[in-house]
């Protein structure tokens, strides 16, 4: 080692202070022969194969009770490492993983335990992974460190004479006492020559041989797989084509390397334990904030709890009083009625008092008689209870204050969001964004949730008005499947952190198309024109070019004659069932068709003469028409719609036909404004086509078409256009 990295040495860690290093992931105890696998994480030789043989028993069926070798189920001891090694390289046993002739599928693929990456042993097996040498050794010190009382005993001297080693032969793989080495290794032999080191119990070989080529010593270092090759391996092995260094070179390097990165945490160590420091004050912070937070919410609680018990008393007091002074009031008439069915000798008296004839003595007996007994006919004939039995007045609305206390949650609350109408696309399915506020903080998860508004068709998992939940969504947005046709839906989203839930975003509603999504490209074959039509290399984006070939055509164009059409299709046909798709016009397009036609059709487009000769010849018509007001033919095979500088153009309708224009005959209220997005529906079991403006899905026109072949989406442009395919559309087809 240079002089720079020597000061590192001074600082050298104990030992016994780096156990959680020498650590089997698997078993957790100090490794017994470990392997270095690819990713260079090491695990215990005894590891590995029992996590390969456990792969092997659950790629066998699952009732079979029959038990492996070294299985957890029937688990024997394992020989020495070196009679494995052995045995496995030889091919007197294999490894389960990778033998070959097996009826069951091989297993060689295990999770490393360290970085959870799937390590491919190959036909190999273990065979093919290098021995850690170096850790094998840093874990005998840390035994021999740990039993530093327990010496290591000569191999050779017999109890009870046995002797202490004091010497260990790498080549014999034995120690030795002073008087056996000696006499084991005596001058002059070749014994004498052989390497001896401090007692140790363990033996490596003195040279690393290569795992692929057994008989061949590792002296290069492959750069790219990171890991020690011999020269076969350069040569015609899985290394040939690496790059690859000497071995004196990898090992100057990566020792270079490795002492300035110890020396480097060495010098931080100050710097390390500022930061535990900081780590031990920010846990004895969180632990007092985290019970200072919550004897804080306990306290509020409480006092809503004491708030809630007073209003509680004080209403339960009201309603008391108003039920005893009803009852008073209910009993005293009670007594009232009562009394008259007791005091009923009344009627026999007036009956007594009409017997009399005087008439002066009558007069004055009957008047005040007669009072008393019209007020009892009084209170017969208006009976009124002096008291109301019903507490309508004492019911009590608790519903506002419910979903405030539902709402009850800490400060700092996230903002509701906003769903984004500019990027959010519904089909069949939905793709829905959505906007954060601009000053939010990181979000734990959103919630979306939609509910069905009404349509004509309902799908039995969904009902109208119910909403739907998507949760543990952690992007700003996500895609709802199995949304029924021709139906409306509302949307609304929430985001939560640390437990709290922002309020409800705006509700917004999207209606999905009449029919399920087609999915297509354009077509750069058949009669596409490379020379007026640009196709981007995903296929779903088509310009038109007003280039050289219009400018070529400018005299022809001043005489009148006209110039036809730059059609392209796409790539898909319909020959069955209901179909959708949505586009974009650009706003500065000068002209662009856009619609349905047949395979006849497109036959006559894309092979026949172009005829500019008559100035009166509209080449997507079908016939000497010289107006697009005039009204399609029912038998044409095709139906294109006008869009173009900013305007839609509504044909003249038929009888089989409808238009969103209020006046057919005036072409100038049949110029409706471009939407921002177009969509075309076919129905080509009922041979009829639709319109829509996709953001609304209002239908725009509709009318016939012969549906007698094969239907393909077709466009056709002229002077400078554009038309983008919407990625609804084109995702299924545009795969990377």
């Amino acid at each position: 080692m240079n002089a720079e990295m020597r000061p590192s040495n001074t600082h050298a860690v104990p030992i016994k202070n780096i156990e959680r290093e020498l650590i089997c992931p698997i078993c957790k105890e100090l490794f017994t022969h470990p392997l270095i696998l690819p990713c260079q994480h090491s695990v215990c030789h005894k590891c590995v194969r029992e996590l390969l043989m456990l792969n092997y028993d659950d790629s066998l069926d699952g009732g079979s009770e029959c038990s492996l070798p070294g299985s957890p189920r029937s688990r024997v001891p394992s020989p020495s490492m070196e009679r494995l090694d052995k045995l496995v390289r030889s091919g007197s046993i294999s490894s389960p993983g990778w033998r070959r002739g097996s009826v069951t599928p091989r297993v060689t693929t295990i999770a490393c335990p360290g970085c959870q990456h799937d390590i491919d042993l190959g036909e190999r097996g273990i065979s093919m992974l290098f021995r850690n040498f170096t850790l094998e050794s840093i874990v005998e010190r840390y035994r021999q460190a740990a039993r530093a009382a327990v010496a290591i005993m000569c191999n050779i001297c017999k109890p009870p004479q046995q002797q202490e080693a004091t010497k260990s032969c790498m080549d014999c793989k034995a120690s030795y006492c002073n008087e056996c080495f000696k006499m084991h290794h005596p001058w002059g032999t070749p014994k004498a020559q052989h390497e001896y080191v401090g007692p140790t119990t363990n033996f490596r070989p003195k040279v690393l041989m290569c795992p692929e080529h057994e008989m061949e010593k590792v002296n290069m270092y492959c750069e790219v797989c990171r890991r020690p090759v011999c020269h076969l391996c350069k040569l015609g092995g899985t290394h040939a084509n690496h790059k690859v260094t000497s071995m004196s070179n990898a090992y100057k390097i990566l020792k270079e390397k490795l002492a300035k990165s110890i020396h480097y945490l060495i010098s931080k160590e100050d710097q390390v334990k500022t930061q535990i420091t900081g780590l031990e004050q920010l846990i004895s912070q969180t632990e007092e904030n985290g019970q200072l937070a919550e004897r804080q919410a306990t306290e509020h609680f409480d006092r809503l709890f004491e708030t809630l018990q007073e209003r509680k008393s004080e209403m339960l007091k009201s309603i008391e009083q108003s039920r005893s002074r009803r009852m008073g009031q209910l009993k005293s008439q009670m007594e009232e009625y009562q009394g008259m069915l007791e005091n009923s000798g009344l009627v026999g008296y007036a009956q007594e008092v009409l017997k009399e004839t005087d008439q002066s003595c009558f007069v004055q007996t009957a008047k005040q008689l007669h009072v008393r007994i019209q007020k009892a006919t009084e209170s017969l004939r208006t009976f009124h209870p002096s008291a109301d039995p019903c507490f309508d007045e004492f019911v009590l609305d608790t519903s506002r204050e419910e979903t405030l206390l539902k709402e009850l949650c800490f400060g700092g609350v996230p903002d509701a969001p906003m769903i984004d109408l500019s990027k959010s696309r519904v089909y069949n399915e939905a793709t829905i964004f959505w906007r954060l506020s601009d000053d939010h903080q990181p979000t734990d998860q959103h919630l979306l949730e939609y509910r069905r508004l009404g349509g004509p068709r309902r799908s039995p998992t969904q009902e109208d008005g119910v909403w739907q939940a998507m949760e543990c969504i952690h992007a700003p947005s996500t895609t709802v499947s199995g949304l029924d046709a021709d139906s409306l839906y509302a949307f609304r989203v929430r985001t939560c952190r640390n437990s709290v839930f922002s309020p409800y975003s705006p509700e917004v509603t999207f209606h999905t198309p009449p029919a399920p999504a087609f999915d297509f490209l354009f077509n750069d074959k058949c009669g596409f024109s490379t020379e007026r039509l640009v196709l981007n290399k995903r296929r779903d984006t088509v310009e038109s070019m007003a280039g050289m070939a219009f400018l070529l055509a400018a005299d022809r164009v001043q005489t009148g004659s006209y110039v036809s059409l730059d059609y392209i299709i796409g790539d898909t046909g319909i020959s069955q069932g209901r179909h959708y798709w949505a586009f974009k016009v650009e706003p500065h397009s000068y002209m662009v068709k856009v619609g349905v036609a047949s395979d006849t059709k497109l036959l006559e487009w894309f092979h026949n003469p172009r005829d500019t000769s008559s100035p009166r010849f509209d080449h997507d018509s079908g016939h000497d028409s010289g107006s697009e007001d005039a009204c399609y033919d029912l038998s044409q095979p095709f139906t294109l719609l006008t869009v173009g500088m900013g305007k839609l153009f509504i044909p003249k309708t038929s009888p089989s036909s409808s238009s969103a224009a209020t006046a057919s005959g005036d072409p100038a209220n049949r110029a409706l404004p471009m939407p921002q997005r177009l969509g075309v529906c076919l129905d080509h079991d009922a041979g009829r086509v639709y319109f829509y403006d996709a953001d609304n899905m209002r239908c725009l026109y509709e009318r016939q078409v012969d549906c007698s072949g094969i239907m393909y989406p077709a466009f056709g442009l002229m002077g400078g256009g554009k038309v983008q395919l919407e990625e609804f559309v084109t995702a299924k087809r545009l795969t990377f």
